[in-house]
């Protein structure tokens, strides 16, 4: 699949089978996250795997009740580490940057699992705090995104986008 393909055909999907990633794809998928650009190469996020299954109840409760975030064979939870950024970047290394690197490693992860036959979706909504303790993550490393990974179920269909026109502006607002 080439790039344009999987970036117009990609889906977030909510449903999944329960059969398990391999090892190979997983690692495939933590590769495309690993080669995004990230600010000053700091590459200042974190990837927690997570099958456990009390583990993903927990991010489930965290995320309001998004109940395909259980029902995934894995959910990836990705982090900014705001340290590491901040150490070249200082504030807005730690409030801006680590979040766009982590950020950019979502999007690969997205693109890259819909490449290789699988779903994924980004799930932002969701009680830091609660996801912080369930994982114990130190201070200076933030959750930002969940992404539940399996084979999907669903095929959703193509949802609008809005015209180039109303959101490219030249030369000024």
């Amino acid at each position: 699949m080439d790039v344009f393909e999987a970036i117009v055909s990609r889906r977030s999907i909510r449903a999944f089978k329960p059969d398990q990633v391999s090892e190979e794809l997983l690692d495939k998928i933590l590769e495309a996250a690993r080669w995004a650009p990230s600010a000053g190469n700091l590459q200042a996020r974190e990837f927690i795997l997570v099958t456990d299954p009390e583990l993903k109840r927990k991010l489930c409760n965290a995320a309001f009740g998004e109940s395909f975030i259980e029902e995934a064979p894995i959910d990836i939870v990705v982090c900014a580490n705001e340290r590491r950024s901040a150490q070249r970047y200082g504030e807005r290394g730690e409030k801006l940057y680590c979040i766009q690197d982590a950020s950019a490693s979502v999007q690969d992860m997205l693109l890259a699992a819909h490449a290789l036959g699988l779903g994924a979706c980004w799930v932002g909504a969701f009680q830091e705090r609660n996801v912080s303790q369930t994982f114990n993550l130190p201070n200076g490393v933030k959750p930002v995104a969940i992404i539940p990974l399996g084979y999907p179920v669903e095929h959703p269909s193509t949802t609008p986008r809005m015209r180039l026109k109303d959101l490219v502006h030249k030369n000024r607002y």
